[in-house]
């Protein structure tokens, strides 16, 4: 049986960037459980090492037209220090609720490296770059979808076991900024105090790490929606933890005639089910490891969020 965690719902007041808070909505009064868990880690230091120089040459991430908008308008997320005109319709990153900015610039990966594993916040990288936190239930593709981002197939090694990460991994994309991959939740056979450890070390660091720019919260298209997830988003939310819906597996297609609904239908029913915890939904971008649907969007999504905290 996964190990239940009681989260407080009164807001917590900690040192994290709030430069985004008003733009990811409060959740609405809930009582929350999160289910949460930890395995060993999934790779080793001298596997996830990966030079410059090895990188494949990337193409300008090209920006997307302008065209009639398909999402009510209050559904989507408008990115800080940008207004939409009345006379022309904005441009929408694809697969997404997301507005392009003007910040969406300087989005392509030249360079990938692992860094650092750390059980604490205080030992995570301290020279002050924005960074990406990707957090989701174990098994969801949060590895495969890393590797999918900087386009290599080991930068995080994935497994055949959920649960495998188990601390705080941070890689250092451009000599410039991080991307984060924490412990998956959800995952029954970890040992109940390693599950502890877990509990503590990332709710610290979602809430005292003053550089996290947005948590990134994987959730599986190609299944129902979990309450699990639900209840993590809506604990984000309550902390005032900068969140973005990442759906992963959209390229999985269930047969109808044995109940199962299309990746397009399980996101738009998760929307649904997350209105009982927020006013509004959040930021959010469909994605697939296999196809790579959704990568350039995660990057531009990055980028405009980055550029405007590096700003600011």
């Amino acid at each position: 049986m996964a190990f239940l965690t009681h989260f407080p719902v009164a807001p917590i007041h900690h040192q994290s960037s709030s430069l985004f808070t008003r733009f990811f909505l409060s959740p609405k009064p809930k009582t929350l459980l999160i289910f949460s868990s930890l395995s060993p880690p999934n790779f080793s230091s001298t596997s996830t090492i990966i030079p410059s120089s090895s990188l494949a040459t990337l193409e300008e991430i090209s920006l997307p037209e302008e065209t009639p908008l398909q999402i009510a308008r209050e559904k989507l997320f408008i990115p800080p220090d940008t207004e939409i005109s009345s006379e022309k319709p904005p441009r929408i990153l694809k697969g997404s609720n997301i507005v392009v900015s003007k910040y969406a610039r300087d989005a392509q990966i030249v360079s990938a490296e692992f860094v650092k594993s750390s059980v604490e916040t205080e030992a995570c990288p301290s020279d002050g770059s924005p960074e990406f936190a990707l957090v989701g239930r174990s098994n969801v593709g949060k590895s495969s979808l890393l590797n999918s981002i900087v386009k290599r197939k080991k930068l995080a090694l994935t497994s055949k076991k959920p649960g495998k990460t188990q601390c705080i991994n941070h890689f250092r994309i451009n000599d410039s900024w991080y991307l984060v991959d924490l412990p998956g939740y959800g995952y029954a056979s970890a040992p109940h105090e390693l599950k502890q450890d877990w509990n503590k070390f990332t709710k610290d660091y979602f809430l005292n790490r003053s550089t996290l720019v947005s948590v990134f919260l994987l959730i599986d298209a190609s299944i129902p929606a979990k309450k699990i997830d639900l209840e993590y988003a809506s604990w984000l939310g309550q902390n005032q933890v900068p969140m973005t819906l990442i759906f992963t597996k959209c390229d999985k297609r269930k047969k109808k005639k044995n109940g199962g609904k299309h990746p397009e239908e399980n996101v738009q029913d998760f929307q649904e089910l997350i209105s009982k915890y927020f006013d509004a939904v959040p930021p959010w971008i469909m994605t697939s490891s296999l196809t790579n649907q959704g990568r350039d969007e995660i990057l531009l999504h990055m980028a405009q969020l980055r550029n405007y905290w590096l700003k600011h």
